[in-house]
C-alpha cells in the first residue's frame, strides 16, 4: 500500500482499547470513536458533580494508544484507592477534567492529552453533548445508565436502548473519520453500553451506512454479566444487526479457542467463552480464530487481534495460511 490505510474502530470500554493497543503497532492510520455514556464510578461522579463529559472511555483509548506505556501511562490509569473524595477516581480523569476546565472545552482537553501522552491515533468522543443511556428491561420496565443497565439486566433481561435525548448530535470529526475511512471496525466491547450506543446517534449510523469502507464486526470472546449471559456468536450479531442495520458487515471476526467459564459471583451471573462453526452467519462471511488472551480467557489478546485484523486488511489469499501459524 502506497499510504496508510485509514482505520477506524468505534466502541468504547476496555475492548475498545485491547484492539488498539494492537493496533497501534501496525502502519496504519488509527482513529478511536469512544461512546460516552459512561455513568459508573469516576466518570459519573465528575459528569455529575462537575458537569464534563464523562472521561473514561476517552481516558482508556489514550492510554492504549500512548507511545510510552510505561511509567506515565500507569500514572494516566492510577486509582486512587482511599482519601475522601478522590477514591474511586483515576489520575487521567481528574486531568481530563482540568483540562477540560483550562482550556475550555472536553474536545481540546482530549487533543492536550494526547500530545501529553505521545499518542499513536486519534481519540474522537462519539459526541460532544451529554447523553444517558437507557435501557428497556423485557420485563417492561427501564433501566437508567450503563451500571444499573448491567445489574438489572442481569434480572430480568434487556429488550431494547435507547439514548436520551433521543437527536444528541454527532461530534463532526466523528463523522468526517468515519466517511474517510478504508476499514471501520466495531467491537469488540460491552454490547449494550460500549458498542450499541455509538450507533443510537443518528448521525453516526447514517456515517457508517453510507460508508464504502470495508467493514467488519468484532464479536466478543466471551459472554457478559449483565448484559449478554446466556449469547451465542449468533445473538451476538443478530443484537449488532438489530441497530446497525441488515447486510452492513464484509466479516465477522469470532475466537475459536475455549478455555474458561467462572461461576456465579455476587450480583452478575456466570460467564464463558464463545465460538460458533458456522462460516457465513446471515450473508456475512465469518472468519475465526484464536484470540484469546491465555493469562485472561475471557478476553482478547491484544497482539493476536491486530494480526488477524492486519491479515484482513492486506489480503484475504494469506489469511487461512498466516493466521493458523501467526496468530497462535
Amino acid at each position: 500500500m502506497n499510504s496508510k490505510p485509514k482505520v477506524v474502530a468505534i466502541g468504547g470500554g476496555s475492548g475498545l482499547s485491547t484492539l488498539l493497543r494492537g493496533l497501534k503497532y501496525y502502519p496504519v492510520s488509527l482513529s478511536a470513536i469512544v461512546t460516552m455514556t459512561d455513568n459508573g464510578q469516576s466518570s459519573g461522579r465528575l459528569s455529575r458533580e462537575i458537569g464534563v463529559l464523562p472521561p473514561g472511555d476517552v481516558r482508556q483509548c489514550l492510554a492504549a494508544l500512548s507511545n510510552n506505556e510505561q511509567l506515565l501511562t500507569k500514572l494516566f490509569e492510577y486509582r486512587f484507592d482511599k482519601g475522601r473524595g478522590l477514591s474511586g477516581h483515576s489520575l487521567g480523569n481528574l486531568l481530563l477534567t482540568a483540562l477540560t476546565d483550562i482550556t475550555g472545552d472536553f474536545e481540546s482537553a482530549v487533543e492536550a492529552s494526547s500530545k501529553i501522552l505521545s499518542i499513536k491515533g486519534e481519540v474522537i468522543p462519539s459526541t460532544l453533548q451529554h447523553v444517558n443511556l437507557l435501557a428497556r428491561l423485557k420485563n417492561g420496565q427501564m433501566a437508567l445508565g450503563e451500571v444499573e443497565t448491567a445489574v438489572q439486566g442481569h434480572r430480568f433481561g434487556i429488550d431494547q436502548v435507547f439514548v436520551e435525548p433521543k437527536n444528541v448530535a454527532a461530534n463532526p470529526r466523528a463523522i468526517q473519520f468515519i466517511e474517510e475511512a478504508d476499514l471501520l471496525l466495531v467491537g469488540p466491547g460491552s454490547l449494550y453500553t460500549s458498542v450499541i450506543p455509538n450507533f443510537l446517534i443518528k448521525e453516526i449510523h447514517q456515517a457508517f451506512t453510507r460508508s464504502a469502507a470495508r467493514k467488519v464486526y468484532i464479536c466478543n470472546a466471551s459472554t457478559e454479566r449483565g448484559e449478554t449471559e446466556k449469547f451465542s456468536v449468533e445473538d451476538h450479531v443478530a443484537e449488532v444487526v438489530k441497530y446497525v442495520g441488515k447486510n452492513q458487515f464484509d466479516t465477522i471476526l469470532v475466537n475459536n479457542k475455549v478455555l474458561s467459564a467462572t461461576k456465579t459471583e455476587g450480583k452478575l451471573g456466570s460467564i464463558r467463552n464463545i465460538t460458533t462453526e458456522k462460516t457465513i452467519i446471515g450473508k456475512t462471511p465469518v472468519i475465526s480464530t484464536d484470540l484469546i488472551n491465555e493469562a485472561a480467557p475471557l478476553f482478547h489478546d491484544h497482539k493476536k487481534l491486530a494480526t488477524a485484523l492486519w491479515l484482513l486488511l492486506t489480503g484475504e489469499k494469506a489469511l487461512s495460511s498466516e493466521l493458523a501459524t501467526t496468530v497462535r
